[in-house]
C-alpha cells in the first residue's frame, strides 16, 4: 500500500523513453538501472571535479527506521529520488529538501521473508515505477502518487523462485513498451529458470524464454532448447536445472536485443546434474535475444559445465571501442571487425563470477579478448580460438574436494562496476576469497536433492575468519586486457562503483567510509563517514543546474552470512542505521545520531546442560538460518547474533520467535514445519557455537588442510 507523506513543488516532467535512455550524453536524470541502456554507471556531469571534491559536503541524511536492506541502487528523475529498500519498499525522496514524498510496501509473502537478499534496484519509464518482490510479484507504480498502477505474479505460488534484481525497460519496434524480469532461486531447490516480458502500460504478459532445457519428452519451446537439451546428459530435469537470471540485463536499442546474465546450475555439482558431462547451456552465459520476439540470436558461455556457482549475472555493459590488438579481430572471425586493427567495435564488458573479463563482440557474440582479473586457479586461461576455459586438473573436486580461487562469491558479485569513456577504464568492485567444494558421499546414482542437500556438497559449517578474503577498487583497460591500478579496501565485501565525467571514481567501503578516487590514478581525494558500512551502488544526476551524488548505507547483503568475515567492522544487528545520503558541493549538513562500530559478546549461560549429540543434529536444522544469522552462529551484521541472545536460553521464549513467528513484525519469518525436538537442537548448537573457543592445533590443522589442498592442486597442474 502507498503513503503519501506530503506534497512536493510541481515541475515539469521528463520524458523518459528510448530516447532518454539512449543518450549516454545527458547526465541530468537517472532514470534506469545503469543510468542508461548501456548500463556504463558512468555520469557524463563535472561540476565534481578532482578540483573541487574537496568542497563535496553532505546536503541530507534520510533514515529508514522500518527497513532492513540498503544494498540496493536508487534512481533519479526531475529532482525525486526513487529507492527500493528491504522488501521491495519503494520510497519517493524530495531532492532539495531531502523529505520522504511517498513510499509504497508491496508486503511480501511470509514464506519469502527467509530470504535475505533485499532488492538490488528498480527502474523509471514513462511516469511509473517498476521494481519485483521477493514473493515473485512485478508492479508498476504512479512515480508522482506512488500508487499501484498494475501488478503481476511471474512466478508459480509457493515455488523456490523469487526476485531480487531490478526490471528493464524498452519500447520495441511494434511500438509496445515491454519490462523484463528474471528471478533467482536455483540455490534454494528446484528451479527452471526463466525470463518474462510484460506489457509496460498493463502487465501483460508478451514473451517468456526458458533458460535450460526441460524434460525432452514434453517437447522444447523452441530451437533453442532443444540445442541446449543436446549439452545435458542423465535426468537434469528432476532437478529443475537452474540458470537463473537474477540481475545483468541489458536493453541494446542498435541491434533490437536484450542481453541476459545467467546464473549457475542447480544443483551446483555437475557431477549429479549432469552425470555424463556436457557443457549444459545455457548456464554461465551471456545470452542475445530478439527485443522484440524473444527469440534466440546467439550465446556465449563464460563457464561451460559449471559446478562452482560461477554465475555470469553481473553487469553487462555496453560500449564501441576500438581493439587496438589485429589479433582480436581474428578471434572474433573478422566478423564486424571492419577488416583492420583500432577499428571501433561494439562490445560487452562482462566481469562474472569466475574471475576473468570478457570483451565480447555485440554483433555476433563472438570472444574478442579474456583475461584473468586477479588470482584465479581453476582455469589457466581462456583459449581465444575456442572460447572455453582450460581447466586445471582437480577444479572439479574429482578426488571429494578440491580449493579454488575465486569461491562462489566470484571475484567480481553483484555490485555494479562502471565503465568511463573518458578514461577507457572498468572500475570494478574486486574481492579475493577461495572456495571449499566437498561432494564427498554423493554417488549420481543414488544422490536426491533435498531441502538439506540442494546443492549436492557438503555443508560447511565452520566460522569464516576476517582474514579469510581481502578486497580492491580494480581499474581495468579492456582494450589491452591490463590492469591500469588497484587500491585496497577494508574487509572482503565493497560497495558499488560510480565514475563521473569529473574524473572520480565513488564507492562506499564496508567500513562506513563513502570515498571519492581519482579516476587516473585511484588515489583518495575525498571520504566521508556515513555512519555504517555499504555494498549499495552510488548515483549522480542534477537539479536547478547542480549536481547531486546519493548513496545508500546500511550493513545488509548476501555476503553478511559469511561469520567473522562479514562481522569484523562491528556493524551489529539493528543498531546501526539504514539510510539514503545526498551530496552536493557546498553542503553542510550533520548526519543524524550514529552509535560507534561493537563487537559482539556471547552469552554463555552456564546453567544451560548442552548435550553434543543434540549440538551436532542442530547444526544441519541451522542450515535454514544460516543466511540471516550467519556462519556457525557468527551475525555478520544483520541479523542478531544468536550466541548473544537471551531468547535461545527459553525453550518457550525460542519456540514462540522460531516457529510460532512471535517477532514478524521486526522481520524475523515463522518456521512452522519445525517440530519440538528440531527446535531443541537448535538451543543446543546456538549454545555450542556460543561457548566454542578454538583451540590453537585446530586452527593449526584448519590451515595445513586448506594448505594442503592448494599444493596438490598445483602438483595436479604441474602434471605430477
Amino acid at each position: 500500500m502507498a503513503m503519501s507523506l506530503m506534497g512536493g513543488a510541481a515541475h515539469a516532467a521528463s520524458t523518459i523513453d528510448n530516447a532518454a535512455l539512449s543518450n549516454d550524453a545527458d547526465g541530468t536524470n537517472w532514470a534506469a538501472n545503469g543510468r542508461t541502456f548501456s548500463e556504463t554507471h558512468f555520469s557524463p556531469l563535472k561540476q565534481i571535479t578532482t578540483q573541487n571534491v574537496g568542497q563535496l559536503g553532505l546536503v541530507w541524511a534520510l533514515d529508514f527506521d522500518d527497513v532492513w536492506n540498503m544494498a540496493t541502487m536508487p534512481v533519479e528523475v526531475d529532482g525525486v529520488v526513487y529507492v527500493a529498500a528491504g522488501y521491495s519498499v519503494i520510497h519517493a525522496v524530495d531532492v532539495r529538501s531531502g523529505q520522504l514524498l511517498w513510499k509504497y510496501d508491496p508486503k511480501v509473502g511470509e514464506k519469502k521473508m527467509r530470504m535475505a537478499w533485499g532488492i538490488r534496484g528498480l527502474t523509471y519509464w514513462n511516469g511509473k515505477i517498476y521494481a519485483g518482490v521477493q514473493d515473485g510479484r512485478l508492479f508498476a507504480l504512479d512515480a508522482k502518487t506512488g500508487t499501484l498502477v498494475w501488478e503481476t505474479q511471474t512466478t508459480e505460488p509457493d515455488d523456490n523462485r523469487y526476485i531480487t534484481g531490478a526490471p528493464r525497460v524498452w519500447r520495441g519496434s511494434d511500438g509496445r513498451a515491454r519490462v523484463i524480469i528474471g528471478h533467482g532461486g536455483a540455490d534454494f531447490g528446484h528451479v527452471r529458470a526463466y525470463v518474462t516480458t510484460y506489457d509496460a502500460e498493463t502487465g501483460q504478459p508478451i514473451w517468456r524464454w526458458w533458460m535450460v532445457p526441460g524434460n525432452p519428452a514434453d517437447g522444447f519451446e523452441n530451437k533453442a532448447m532443444e540445442m541446449a537439451a543436446k549439452t545435458w546428459t542423465g535426468e537434469w530435469w528432476k532437478y529443475g536445472g537452474g540458470g537463473t537470471a537474477w540481475n545483468a540485463m541489458t536493453y541494446d536499442p542498435k541491434y533490437n536485443r536484450v542481453y541476459i546474465g545467467t546464473g549457475n546450475g542447480s544443483p551446483w555439482n555437475a557431477k549429479l546434474r549432469s552425470p555424463g558431462g556436457g557443457d549444459n547451456l545455457f548456464l554461465c552465459s551471456v545470452v542475445a535475444l530478439d527485443a522484440d520476439t524473444g527469440e534466440y540470436v546467439w550465446h556465449y558461455q563464460t563457464t561451460p559445465g559449471e559446478s562452482w556457482d560461477f554465475n555470469s549475472t553481473m553487469d553487462i555493459t555496453l560500449a564501441t571501442i576500438k581493439i587496438d590488438d589485429a589479433q582480436g579481430c581474428a578471434s572474433a572471425a573478422g566478423a564486424g571487425c571492419a577488416g583492420a586493427a583500432g577499428a571501433p567495435r561494439d562490445v560487452i564488458l562482462h566481469a562474472p563470477k569466475n574471475g576473468f573479463f570478457y570483451v565480447i563482440d555485440r554483433a555476433t557474440g563472438k570472444l574478442i579478448s579474456a583475461e584473468k582479473l586477479g588470482k584465479v586457479t581453476w582455469a589457466k586461461y581462456v583459449d581465444l580460438k575456442t572460447g572455453r576455459p582450460v581447466e586445471n586438473p582437480g577444479v572439479r573436486y574429482e578426488d571429494g574436494e578440491a580449493l579454488t580461487f575465486p569461491g562462489s562469491a566470484g571475484l567480481h558479485n553483484w555490485p555494479p562496476m562502471s565503465y568511463s569513456p573518458d578514461t577507457g577504464l572498468v572500475y570494478i568492485p574486486a574481492h579475493e576469497m577461495a572456495g571449499y567444494y566437498n561432494d564427498k558421499g554423493r554417488d549420481p546414482k543414488t544422490w536426491t536433492m533435498t531441502p538439506d542437500d540442494v546443492m549436492g556438497l557438503r555443508g560447511f559449517f565452520d566460522d569464516v575468519p576476517k582474514n579469510a578474503g581481502s578486497a580492491s577498487l580494480l581499474a581495468w583497460n579492456p582494450v589491452t586486457q591490463k590492469k591500469a591500478w588497484e587500491e585496497p579496501v577494508p574487509g572482503a565485501n565493497n560497495g558499488g562503483v560510480l565514475a563521473t565525467a569529473g574524473g572520480l571514481v565513488f564507492q562506499g567501503q564496508s567500513d562506513g567510509k563513502f570515498v571519492a578516487h581519482d579516476a587516473q590514478t585511484g588515489k583518495i581525494v575525498w571520504r566521508f563517514d556515513m555512519g555504517v558500512g555499504s555494498m549499495g551502488a552510488p548515483i549522480s544526476y542534477e537539479v536547478d543546474g547542480r549536481q547531486y551524488i546519493t548513496v545508500p548505507a546500511g550493513w545488509a547483503g548476501g555476503q553478511m552470512l559469511l561469520g567473522s568475515l562479514s562481522a569484523q567492522h562491528g556493524w551489529v544487528g539493528r543498531d546501526h542505521p539504514r539510510r539514503l545520503l545526498t551530496f552536493a558541493i557546498g553542503g553542510d549538513a550533520r548526519l543524524p545520531p550514529t552509535p560507534p562500530p561493537s563487537q559482539v559478546t556471547p552469552i554463555d549461560g552456564p546453567s544451560f546442560q548442552l548435550d553434543p549429540a543434540l549440538a551436532e543434529k542442530g547444526k544441519l536444522v541451522y542450515n535454514r538460518c544460516v543466511i540471516c544469522h550467519g556462519v556457525s552462529a557468527v551475525a555478520g551484521g544483520y541479523a542478531p547474533d544468536l550466541r548473544a541472545s537471551q531468547i535461545p536460553l527459553s525453550t518457550a521464549a525460542f519456540t514462540a520467535v522460531v516457529r510460532d513467528g512471535a517477532l514478524m513484525s521486526r522481520g524475523m519469518p515463522k518456521f512452522a514445519e519445525l517440530s519440538d525436538e528440531e527446535i531443541i537442537e537448535l538451543q543446543h548448537y546456538i549454545r555450542d557455537r556460543a561457548r566454542y573457543r578454538p583451540t590453537t592445533w585446530e586452527k593449526i590443522k584448519t590451515a595445513w588442510h586448506f594448505i594442503g589442498l592448494m599444493i596438490k592442486m598445483k602438483l595436479k597442474a604441474w602434471g605430477w
